[in-house]
């Protein structure tokens, strides 16, 4: 149930503006003949049993990582198996199709709320004048409750969900009732025979119908939270029959009433119903925007271990599903972004025209991705994996190319905020490795510090230091200041590096490796904690884990100090013009930042932050 609360709300609600957008598209193009019904109906539904049913429920997400959805998750596991140039490929594909989903994560709340309130129009005309105050209004609402995490959520919107479908498979099924003949679409021979006779409508067509697939994406983001069988369970058994009835009764109604294109989803409901469906619509599309803004948290968090974003507080809103999570700069650019859409375009048909090509881009990226996996890990062959692809890819570049046409018409707004999402990954990532290479030039090697501690003579105090360090192999800038400074240093020196692995989790057993230098006296460990990209980045806590007694190296909490190197960024003369604006973002990006001290669950009472400065 809380699956069916948080997953499907996305594609759930497509029946409220799918069959409108395609029946209205180019001052209604498609004539609403039994002909063009059939045909539209049948290039629906089989859209929906191709890219959802077979491609997401039934092949993507088999590619788990560890329990783990999404487009980040399945570029971690091909990172694991591909090298050199199939890494840098994938790294690249993953990237781009992540920022995709980011702007799908802004434009899908922003649609599918005003699709709902814009039905106050069917029963009250003068309602326009509130659907922009309204939609912001229930959006604010959704944003603020994020805090109490996706499993809270997915309870109190699981019956409204079960709710929902069955009230989309009741209003379906007297239409279908009346016109049984409409059955037939179910025939793949409708859509195929329309794609024949009307190519060119076709290709424009795909650019409203791509509306019914939405969210398919969202299915394999959240798949952390929930799992792939309770998400596939409730598909097959309530979302995907339900959906099919109401699409069905839809084209139904309009053979009978062709003027009802305008909206065929509210004129299904009888009149009198029309306002309590209409707040059911409306919470229904409040869940939809759910489903987008979970995987938005999921990409967020495997991005950041990943090394692809700055460092960001998450917090964990679950003690038994590690994948419940919740980030609040993530909830709060969104619900900026979104409010910024509402405000701007104003209506749920302004905004279509923006609508498609993040959702169609990121189902392509999934695709080849997925077919790589399968190839290079699943280990299928060329026999197995080319049927399928062609049929997929056939399908999908259809989609995508006719959502391209609708860039000078909105298509550029997905394209903008998938382009600053991917500039501010691919500059993080650069400057990332620029600072490392740097640091590395400046700091001593292990050598130095073992015979600075043999050769002269340098205070111990009681107690342990632990360093954080990024370089395994050199000695932090805090240890080297404080012996050049100070002359003394505590009785026990721990290195400890964090090693993120392209996988979600890391079991506690196999976390912390620990590894003596030097002589015994000189009681300096180096320690390194593996971690999954989706595991917390909490040293204290993966510390308790060297508490056994008998080991070489007890961690003593109450003992323990810790000393954090933080660098100034300086700028550099020496860097070329045309890599200054990129620098100038990276420094602004690490200023912003998340501490490493609250990142990293440091005590601060008991936290040194030794600074430094290099020139970048």
């Amino acid at each position: 149930m809380a699956a069916l609360g948080v997953v499907y709300g996305d594609i759930g609600t497509s029946p409220l503006y799918a069959m409108r957008s395609i029946f209205t598209f180019d001052n209604h193009s498609v004539v609403p003949t039994q002909e063009g019904v059939y045909g539209i109906l049948s290039l629906l539904l089989w859209s929906v049993m191709i890219i959802v049913s077979f491609k997401y429920v039934l092949l993507v997400m088999r590619a788990d990582n560890d329990g783990e959805g999404g487009i980040l998750a399945l570029t971690a596991l091909l990172r694991k198996t591909l090298v050199k140039t199939g890494f840098k490929i994938v790294t690249v594909l993953g990237l781009v199709g992540a920022a995709l989903f980011f702007g799908d994560s802004m434009i899908t709340p922003a649609m599918s709320v005003m699709s709902a309130v814009e039905g106050l129009e069917t029963v009250y005309p003068d309602a326009q004048r509130l659907i922009v105050p309204v939609s912001l209004v229930i959006l604010a609402f959704l944003f603020g409750i994020q805090r109490f995490g996706t499993s809270l959520v997915g309870r109190a919107f699981g019956p409204i969900m079960a709710l929902w479908f069955l009230t989309l498979a009741a209003l379906g099924v007297p239409h279908i009732y009346a016109n049984p003949g409409i059955l037939s679409a179910l025939l793949p021979t409708y859509a195929l025979g329309f794609v024949w006779q009307h190519p060119l409508l076709t290709f424009g067509v795909l650019g409203a119908a791509v509306l019914a697939i939405t969210g398919a994406e969202a299915l394999y983001a959240d798949m952390g939270h929930f799992g792939r069988t309770p998400i596939a369970r409730a598909w097959f058994m309530m979302v995907l029959p339900c959906l099919a009835l109401n699409y069905l009764g839809q084209a139904a109604l309009i053979l009978e009433h062709p003027t009802a294109v305008d909206a065929p989803f509210f004129y299904l409901v009888p009149e009198g119903l029309r306002l309590p469906v209409i707040v059911l619509a409306t919470l229904a599309t409040v869940i939809a925007s759910q489903a987008v803004i979970s995987g938005a948290f999921s990409v967020t968090a495997q991005a950041l271990n990943l090394g692809f974003l700055p460092r960001m507080r998450i917090l964990h809103t679950s003690k038994s599903e590690g994948g419940q999570i919740y980030v609040p700069a993530i909830n709060v650019l969104l619900a900026i972004g979104v409010g910024v859409l509402i405000i701007g375009f104003k209506s749920s048909d302004a905004l279509s025209h923006a609508y498609g090509l993040a959702v169609t881009g990121t189902e392509l990226l999934t695709t080849t991705l997925f077919f790589l996996f399968a190839r290079h890990v699943l280990r299928w062959s060329w026999v197995r994996i080319i049927p399928m692809l062609c049929i997929i890819l056939s399908l999908e570049i259809s989609y995508f190319s006719a959502n391209v046409q609708k860039i000078p018409t909105g298509g550029w707004l997905p394209i903008l905020i998938a382009s600053v999402f991917l500039l501010v990954m691919a500059t993080w990532i650069w400057g990332v490795r620029a600072v490392r290479d740097r640091r590395s030039e400046i700091e001593i090697n292990m050598r130095t510090l073992l015979k600075t501690l043999r050769e002269k003579e340098v205070r111990r105090l009681p107690g342990q230091a632990i360093y954080l360090h990024e370089n395994r192999g050199t000695v932090p800038i805090g240890l080297k200041e404080n012996l050049r400074f100070n002359q003394c240093t505590h009785e026990q020196i721990v290195l400890v590096h964090v090693k993120v692995l392209n996988i979600p989790h890391v079991r506690h057993a196999q976390r912390v490796s620990v590894e003596r230098f030097g002589r015994h006296e000189q009681k300096l460990f180096d320690i390194t904690i593996s971690l999954g990209f989706n595991d917390t980045i909490d040293i204290p806590y993966n510390l308790r884990l060297c508490s056994n007694p008998d080991a070489e190296f007890v961690f003593r909490e109450d003992q323990a100090r810790y000393f954090v190197s933080v660098l100034e960024l300086q700028k550099s003369d020496q860097v070329p013009w045309y890599l200054m604006w990129r620098r100038s973002l990276f420094m602004f990006l690490i200023r912003n930042a998340t501490q490493r001290v609250d990142v990293m669950r440091l005590p601060r009472s008991r936290t040194a932050i030794i600074g430094g400065s290099i020139y970048l």
